[in-house]
């Protein structure tokens, strides 16, 4: 127990208290020790080891507008066999002691990555479609996939429909007002907050934006364990 409790310390805080037993549990496995999840929770609770707590998510999407929306082809079917099959993107807002940065993203629905990302102090139509316009070229530019958003009004703008179309895309959107129909890119967010954003008091949108490069690139699309 002493020697496992030295390996599940050691994987808590590189992981900056974000894993559970779950979690732990797979890295330790991978790593050739012999363990059960109901053994490593048993060891953290004496260690006094806890993921950070849940708090409650807020969505925010302005779909009160007159502008063209797409179909929800999607409809819920996050099931994939490959990349590049299915992306789905959202907006976020983060809180600096300069005021609000948003954050929008593009995760490949197969990989659960985030392929693609902009932030900025304001929330226009160019954030979401630099975020799929890095996804597309990190992607090389692959043809047919469904692209799944919210009927938020950046992404029923003319700028991101045409990116749509010029690369051969399938545009898909959410019922009104049902976030579930987004629900992997909500998730995201959700993690997002709860392992990073709350844990952090950011006096400048520049402290934000290097805090957030860094669990994005470094940590969640290349580290974290995917459920």
């Amino acid at each position: 127990n002493r020697r496992l409790d030295v390996k599940i310390k050691a994987l808590y805080a590189e992981h900056k208290q974000r894993s559970g037993s779950p979690r732990i549990t797979l890295d330790l496995k991978s790593d050739g020790e012999a363990c059960s999840e109901n053994r490593v929770a048993r060891r953290m609770k004496v260690l006094g080891l806890r993921a950070l707590a849940k708090r409650k998510f807020r969505v925010t999407t302005d779909s009160e507008h007159n502008k063209p929306i797409y179909d929800n082809v999607l409809n819920r079917d996050f099931s994939t066999t490959a990349i590049n099959q299915k992306w789905a993107g959202d907006i976020t807002y983060i809180h600096t002691q300069e005021g609000w940065l948003y954050l929008a993203v593009m995760l490949d629905l197969h990989s659960r990555a985030v392929i693609g990302w902009s932030m900025a102090k304001r929330m226009k139509a160019s954030l979401v479609c630099d975020a799929l316009a890095m996804a597309l070229h990190r992607r090389n530019s692959p043809e047919g996939i469904i692209v799944h958003s919210d009927r938020g009004s950046q992404y029923c703008s003319k700028r991101y429909r045409k990116l749509i179309e010029k690369h051969h895309l399938v545009g898909s959107m959410s019922r009104k007002g049902n976030c579930w129909d987004n629900a992997i890119s909500e998730s995201f967010f959700h993690t997002l907050k709860v392992e990073l954003v709350h844990q952090q008091r950011y006096l400048t949108r520049l402290m934000a934006k290097q805090s957030l490069f860094q669990y994005i690139e470094r940590y969640y699309s290349r580290k974290r364990r995917h459920s």
